[in-house]
């Protein structure tokens, strides 16, 4: 695997800028989650040592390479089966759309079915897809298309692998595959509601041909430990880390933080860089979501709502407080931060798959007199993933090349509140 990716990454630098035979991409999705990385590493590998591509196949991964210091769980793996993150390639390094106008491209699309909008010119260089989730893509000759809906998007590369080209696994490929498939799956238990019997079937197939797999149980919680472990970020990171956006005329961002809310809110300048946050990408309201466990692993759920408008925090904490589908049993608890709203959330199933439909119903009803910025992101896809104990990493996008890399002129938290007051009084006017 280190060498096919390292002729990968060669060939990126040697042949980008010339008119060569171009380049069959597999492509995961733009969370880019364990699942979807090692889909498009391993199936790419396949690609390569079977022939099934004139093109030189290469896999790349859906987001920034300033994003991989986010998915903790892929870099910890990575490094388990001695791979360099270093050797990855990934979406800002390829200028896909330049290539498919070229003619030069192909794409193999894996843990998802449809572009998003934004590579919608991309789609006519479609020519396979492999994805575990319910069929969204018109069918057309011109794509092959293999979609189960099974726990894990690896579960069906390994298949592939296995009838098509076992003489290619080893020891390293296996572990890869081996991992996503007991990750996604939440450990193979049947209570979580993940796993199917191919699932079972593939996993015990990778056991059986390489014995020198990590056990199964101290595999899963390594990796656990792994994409909870929030050391080392920054206020920022640890957002982005896990977030999805909700964009109206009210720009909400909902993000899952994977320490205590007590923790968090004792940051130093914690409210100054959550309006930073907000004024950088353009959202009026952050709610944070806090999951963390009790000695006895039993889930322990907080929910804040941040906001310098009053007015808007109060709307929104109050619909949440309201909400019975589901209720949120939300307890209030004291907050350190003047423009923090904290409760323990009593009811710890209702994760952020089940607070975004009350977010949008939310939205829906108010009447849009309380924006305060006037900053707007482009939408941003929903990854609606199947809700699990571990949620999926979504896309992110941090900005590289600001003016201001050289540093930041100082700007207090009363200068902040200040600057979001006359936004807000500017739009009720």
């Amino acid at each position: 695997m280190e060498e096919f990716l390292s002729s990968c990454s060669r060939a990126v630098k040697v042949d980008l800028d010339q008119a060569g035979s171009g380049f069959h991409v597999v492509l995961g999705n733009e969370a880019c989650d364990m699942d979807s990385m090692v889909c498009a590493l391993t199936y790419a590998y396949f690609l390569s040592k079977t022939g099934h591509s004139e093109m030189l196949a290469l896999p790349l991964l859906n987001i920034r390479q300033s994003d991989l210091v986010l998915r903790s769980d892929s870099i910890f793996l990575l490094r388990e089966v001695a791979l360099s993150p270093d050797l990855l390639l990934f979406r800002d390094q390829l200028d896909l759309q330049a290539l498919h106008r070229a003619g030069r491209l192909r794409l193999t699309l894996v843990d998802h079915n449809v572009l998003p909008s934004s590579d919608s010119e991309l789609e006519g260089a479609v020519v396979e897809v492999i994805d575990h989730r319910l069929l969204e893509r018109e069918p057309s000759p011109s794509c092959s298309v293999t979609v189960e809906t099974v726990g894990s998007c690896a579960t069906l590369v390994a298949e592939c692998i296995i009838q098509k080209a076992p003489e290619i696994l080893d020891q390293q490929v296996a572990q890869l595959l081996y991992a996503a498939v007991v990750v996604d799956c939440v450990n193979m238990a049947p209570s979580a509601g993940k796993v199917t019997p191919k699932d079972s079937r593939l996993a015990a197939e990778l056991e059986s041909r390489f014995p020198a797999l990590p056990p199964r149980d101290a595999l899963f919680q390594t990796l656990q430990d792994a994409k909870f472990d929030v050391s080392g970020l920054n206020t920022e990171q640890m957002l982005l880390k896990d977030m999805k956006a909700v964009n109206e005329r009210l720009n909400v961002a909902i993000s899952v933080l994977y320490i205590t809310l007590k923790d968090f809110l004792q940051r130093a300048e914690l409210e100054a860089e959550l309006s930073g946050f907000c004024l950088k990408f353009g959202y009026d309201l952050l709610l944070l979501m806090t999951i963390s466990y009790s000695e006895s692993k039993q889930p322990i759920r907080e929910l804040a709502v941040f906001s310098h408008s009053a007015t808007c925090r109060q709307q929104v904490i109050l619909h949440l407080e309201q909400a019975r589908n589901p209720d949120l049993n939300l307890c209030p608890i004291s907050s350190p931060r003047p423009h923090v709203t904290a409760y323990q959330q009593g009811n710890t199933l209702a994760s952020r798959k089940k607070l975004l439909p009350i977010v949008k119903e939310f939205l829906r009803e108010r009447d849009g007199d309380c924006c305060l910025g006037d900053g707007r992101l482009g939408d941003v896809e929903e990854d609606e993933e199947e809700d699990s104990q571990f949620p999926p990493t979504p896309m992110n996008s941090l900005v590289e090349g600001c003016p201001l890399d050289d540093g930041l002129p100082h700007i207090s938290a009363q200068d902040l509140e200040e600057k979001f007051s006359n936004m807000a009084d500017r739009r009720g006017n």
